[in-house]
């Protein structure tokens, strides 16, 4: 059975995500605040972990920030009111797998969560296969998922990982953002189609030498994306 942590502050809110996830046959627990949930986090270990950003005492950010310092690295789906790009982009920087802002639907969050606990067991089981890719001076070892940039570590939330090695896997040809989503996040509709490009620009910022004009990482217009070695 997958362990499920909420961190919300809101205890109406967090009573009826616990209620659908312990329906859904998911062991479920509730923290009021930043500083309970991380000390659960440690101790329990959770499969995912679903976080309000805007928390009494340590925020959400304060939280993942120090959960992926301490090399946790369960999915995280962010829950959250607060919408904007920039807040996206921050969370996904700090390692978030998943931005769901509110009010959002029972039935999709429990898709998002579904995908993410696949996901995660995909890259346990290393599905993905273990031959190094490389493109540029940037190699991938998806078996110890370690990116390498010249003789330098490059630090990728799991996310990007798994999106970097699609790309690379599939050079030389254009790959959809809905693909990415699916193969990705594992969604089958075009849900939140920022989600993907505020990876993409992640990506470039990590391993371009010049992200505003990329050389490996290229959009095609109106279609998606192509990795060029």
């Amino acid at each position: 059975m997958s362990r499920i942590l909420i961190i919300e502050d809101n205890p109406d809110l967090a009573y009826g995500l616990r209620t659908g996830l312990e329906i859904e046959g998911y062991d479920a627990e509730v923290a009021g605040d930043g500083e309970k949930g991380l000390a659960r986090a440690r101790d329990w270990h959770p499969h995912l972990i679903i976080l309000d950003l805007m928390l009494p005492g340590m925020d959400g950010y304060r939280v993942l920030r120090t959960l992926r310092d301490e090399g946790l690295q369960m999915p995280v789906l962010i829950l959250t009111a607060r919408g904007e790009e920039t807040d996206k982009v921050l969370g996904f920087r700090l390692g978030a797998d998943d931005y769901v802002t509110k009010p959002c639907g029972v039935l999709e969050l429990l898709a998002r969560v579904a995908a993410l606990l696949r996901r995660a067991r995909q890259a346990e089981t290393g599905d993905a296969g273990n031959a190094v890719e490389r493109f540029g001076a940037v190699e991938i070892n998806p078996a110890a998922r370690t990116v390498m940039r010249g003789d330098q570590p490059v630090s990728l939330s799991p996310k990007e990982f798994d999106l970097l090695l699609m790309l690379v896997r599939r050079r030389g040809a254009v790959v959809s953002r809905l693909e990415l989503l699916k193969e990705v996040w594992g969604y089958s509709a075009d849900v939140m189609t920022r989600t993907v490009d505020i990876h993409i620009a992640e990506l470039r910022r990590k391993l371009e030498d010049d992200p505003s004009k990329p050389r490996h990482i290229l959009t095609v217009w109106k279609a998606g994306y192509r990795l060029e070695a």
